[in-house]
């Protein structure tokens, strides 16, 4: 049996990911909390392993030829895990590059522009003093948009996002797209994306990975603790 692999995971849509990618393919871990309210992704520990100061990391005690490996990035994470196992990479290189092409799209798409919509939607009106930022605001959201019509544009042919198999690509996209309320998107013209969106949910490692550690998102901050985030997670004042 594999030793544990090391997770440094917080309960966001990136941390996800891997919890969902290490349930679906039933590997053993042991979960290390990092805070990225309180600044824990700036640890020398931490950068040791993430030099970009981002969550997840792992680290795989049984890597390459048994040596221990450290990999940062969530999409470099699901690569090396789905080689590791022999699942959830396609059947043959075609569909290898069918899911390495989906998993580019959200790794430089749908990560970015979904991320920066709720940022200007949710966090910037927040601040101290309240930025609202219409531009970006409406920038943001319209390039979500965009992209959940491309991904519904594949779904119509296709079960799952790189073809008719499950795989990481859906494990990366899924995170970010099941918020498109939160960026303020609509789903009603997107019959596809909304399908997949429910088939999705009804996997339980999806149901498990998403709740791994979710009372930590969930719990209530005090003002002091929000401004101590922000500082943070966006190096400016709350």
């Amino acid at each position: 049996m594999s030793q544990p692999i090391d997770l440094f995971y917080w309960p966001t849509p990136n941390g996800w990911k891997i919890t969902i990618a290490l349930a679906e393919m039933d590997l053993p871990y042991n979960l290390n909390l990092i805070d990225i309210n309180k600044g824990d992704q700036f640890a020398p520990d931490f950068l040791k392993i993430a030099p970009n100061n981002r969550m997840p990391a792992i680290i795989d005690p049984d890597g390459p030829d048994g040596a221990p490996i450290s990999i940062f990035e969530s999409g470099a994470i699901l690569q090396y895990l789905a080689r590791k196992t022999g699942s959830f990479y396609g059947a043959n290189e075609r569909e290898h590059i069918a899911v390495d092409q989906w998993l580019m799209w959200q790794m430089g798409g749908v990560g970015p522009m979904a991320g920066q919509a709720h940022h200007f939607l949710k966090y910037a009106p927040s601040m101290e003093p309240p930025q609202v930022l219409p531009y970006a605001q409406d920038r943001y959201r319209r390039e979500t948009g965009r992209l959940y019509s491309v991904l519904n544009t594949q779904l119509k042919d296709n079960e799952f996002v790189a073809g008719d198999f499950y795989s990481i690509a859906d494990m990366a996209i899924w995170p970010w797209a099941q918020n498109w309320a939160g960026q303020e998107q609509t789903i009603d013209d997107k019959p596809h994306f909304a399908r997949w969106l429910d088939a999705m949910w009804a996997r339980p490692a999806v149901k498990f990975g998403k709740n791994v550690a979710i009372e930590m998102r969930e719990r209530k901050k005090t003002k002091d603790e929000e401004k101590e985030a922000m500082k943070n997670m966006f190096g400016i004042k709350g």
